[in-house]
């Protein structure tokens, strides 16, 4: 019997940096086939495998288990911090192959939304607020936002077929 979606999940972190006072890095967490977004705004090294933790709580508390990760190939995907956040979550993990961004073309199209709607749509007077905004931004592309690949539905109307969603 099922207990849960069982699904893996793509990590990765835009390229460049975020003008406007000062970068920051937002690594972005996404399920697989569902355009479900999770990320943070950090200037830390540790935070990738942080959001990798968030999300994979998150996804729980909505049913899924994660069983594997597929990342991009830098640093913070080959830190030992993201190492131990796998081997304690349980997770598999893979890396894209070098210099191919089409493995991760939904996470790259996200970051270029992410870059159109968020960071480039309005200046920011520090980083904090910023970094305030993202949380409200990530809400409305989640779960209000319409995308065109998926009936203009948001992609939390993907999120079915786990326990308690059916009866």
């Amino acid at each position: 019997m099922r207990t849960g979606a069982r699904r893996m999940i793509g990590a990765s972190t835009p390229g460049g940096s975020i003008p406007t006072a000062g970068t920051t890095t937002t690594p972005t967490v996404q399920r697989r086939r569902q355009r479900q977004r999770s990320g943070a705004a950090t200037e830390d090294d540790g935070a990738s495998a942080r959001v990798l933790q968030r999300a994979v709580a998150w996804f729980a508390d909505h049913g899924v288990t994660v069983e594997r990760v597929l990342s991009a190939n830098g640093s913070a995907y080959r830190s030992y911090a993201w190492r131990d956040a796998c081997a304690e979550l349980g997770i598999k993990h893979k890396r894209t192959r070098p210099y191919r961004p089409q493995t991760n073309g939904k996470l790259e199209r996200f970051h270029r939304t992410l870059g159109e709607e968020w960071v480039y749509a309005r200046f920011y007077d520090s980083n904090a607020h910023r970094h305030a905004e993202l949380r409200r931004w990530l809400h409305h592309y989640n779960h209000h936002r319409p995308h065109s690949a998926i009936e203009n539905k948001p992609p939390i109307s993907r999120l079915t077929n786990v326990p308690g969603h059916h009866t």
